[in-house]
């Protein structure tokens, strides 16, 4: 008997060692998979350098692998990854691989856009009795802040503590492109497991000043140089848009979309009505208005202000806040001399822009949503990008 259970002892030696072999291969296995996997959470790395100071890239990554990288020259999205439809992950925003493709950056790839996002009418605005003049940047508009807006600066940089996010930071100094007052500026990118990218703005001024500050990614939610966006749907949540002259400036209109191509109420198609013979896309050359926001006279927060779906990959792209207004621009002035990341040229209509602000020139038209900031007040606004896919 003791001879039996030895033999039956050493036959399950062998055994036992294959076993022990086969779960520490495994072990190794998954252990090398989470170690190659994107880790969650905030990481940095440096990205050159700008007017002699470090430029550094955050890459925000969730618990279902959703990336967003953001640098701190311009407060720049460089890139967002989401998954389409069958779970694959594609960059759905127009970009380069790095610093040196964003100078100077006429087209204002996901940039920060500020002092006053959108155009100022001839340069010129009048607050408290004096005029102020600003750079001609855009024919004899002001656009987006002037020769160095927010978007051509470096900001201060700090990874969010708890949360997956960075928040951007800049001091705009009194008389910079014309503007006054010292105006404190803070940008917050926060991304949540929810999918949703936040973004949050907040300054403060010394001085009464004017103030508009947007995001200027553009979207191409099939992947970024794949193709034009004339097949997304798109819905803005809005009855009425402000008409533009023949300089994009708005002519003081409040107009109904109804009956006209700038009506988005209902999901359409991009391309559908965009080269319709109407004045409005004639002198833009495509969409590039400002959308009147539906909220109601109790809505303080977040409404839905538009949403883009992309067939063919499913992708989803929901855009909330609490800006009264929406640019829709559909990459008119794209003209192929910009090349992307791995080399795609970004042609005509090769991304869209939902800019949540308030409305263009409105230092300009009293009647408009105000946009003075005084001293002792706080500007606070916030956007949501919401990402999915059906």
């Amino acid at each position: 008997m003791m001879i039996r259970r030895t033999v039956a002892s050493a036959a399950i030696v062998p055994g036992l060692i294959v076993l022990a072999l086969i779960v520490l291969a495994l072990a190794g296995f998954l252990f090398a998979q989470s170690t190659s996997a994107q880790p969650y959470g905030v990481q940095q790395q440096p990205f050159g350098s700008r007017d002699g100071r470090p430029v550094t890239l955050y890459t925000l990554t969730n618990s279902h692998g959703v990336e967003v990288r953001a640098m701190n020259y311009g407060g720049i999205i460089v890139s967002i990854r989401v998954p389409d439809r069958k779970g694959q992950f594609a960059d759905i925003v127009l970009g380069h691989e790095t610093l040196e493709g964003y100078i100077p950056n006429p087209p204002y790839l996901g940039a920060i856009v500020g002092r006053y996002a959108n155009r100022i009418a001839n340069g010129k605005f009048a607050l408290d009795g004096k005029t102020y003049t600003l750079p001609q940047n855009n024919g004899t508009n002001s656009l987006h802040g002037g020769l160095r807006g927010f978007d051509k600066v470096t900001w201060d940089g700090e990874p969010l503590k708890g949360k997956t996010g960075v928040a951007f930071t800049y001091l705009s100094k009194d008389g910079e492109e014309g503007y006054p007052g010292n105006l404190k500026v803070k940008v917050t990118y926060t991304l949540t497991d929810s999918n949703e990218l936040i973004l949050d703005y907040e300054a403060t001024t010394d001085k009464a000043t004017t103030i508009n500050i947007s995001q200027h990614s553009y979207f191409n939610l099939a992947g970024e140089g794949n193709g034009d966006i004339l097949n997304h749907e798109v819905m803005i949540n809005a009855d009425r848009f402000t008409p533009v002259d023949k300089n994009l400036i708005p002519t003081g209109e409040l107009r109904a979309v109804k009956g006209t191509p700038l009506d988005f109420t209902t999901s359409t198609r991009v391309g559908a009505r965009i080269d319709d013979s109407y004045d409005q896309l004639t002198l833009a050359g495509g969409y590039d208005h400002n959308w009147i926001l539906n909220r109601k006279s109790s809505d303080k927060g977040l409404v839905l202000a538009a949403r883009v779906y992309e067939p063919s990959s499913g992708r989803v792209l929901e855009v909330s806040t609490t800006q009264p207004a929406v640019q829709f621009y559909t990459g008119n002035f794209l003209d192929g001399s910009v090349t992307g990341k791995q080399g795609p040229v970004y042609k005509r209509r090769y991304g869209l822009c939902l800019e949540t602000q308030h409305y263009p020139d409105s230092p300009n038209h009293p009647d408009f949503p105000s946009t003075i900031l005084k001293p002792g007040e706080t500007f606070r606004q916030k956007t949501v990008f919401k990402f999915s896919a059906k």
